[in-house]
């Protein structure tokens, strides 16, 4: 089990979950986007429940391990969701300079450069 805290706040989930809610909100932030999640969680009186989690590029997320939190919680179905949507969010890709450019400035000298060599 882990302890996912998020905002001012924490919440206790299976481990399979904490590591793949972790992976799938670093490729959302790689693509600058965000997505809510709902996991289940063992809330502190051992009463099993589910929260919804906001992930994205500002979401700022640590697990630590958590002993003694009862049996694992697992699921299968959420975790290869999660695994799907990171896979289809991409691998980090190289992006050109030009491409990079984001003021008129920029794409106008690019465009001067070109049309010089022509």
């Amino acid at each position: 089990m882990q302890r996912i805290f998020y905002s001012n706040d924490s919440v206790v989930t299976g481990t399979e979950i904490s590591k793949t809610l972790l992976e799938y909100a670093a490729a959302l932030a790689r693509n600058v986007s965000s997505a809510t999640v709902t996991i289940p969680v063992r809330r502190e009186d051992g009463v099993m429940s589910r929260a919804t989690l906001l992930i994205g590029p500002a979401s700022q997320l640590i697990a630590e391990d958590e002993e003694d939190a009862g049996d694992e919680l697992q699921d299968d179905i959420l975790v290869a969701k999660m695994k799907a949507s990171t896979a289809a969010l991409g691998a980090p890709r190289a992006v050109s300079a030009r491409a990079a450019a984001t003021t008129a400035d920029e794409i106008a000298v690019d465009v001067d450069d070109d049309l010089s060599s022509l």
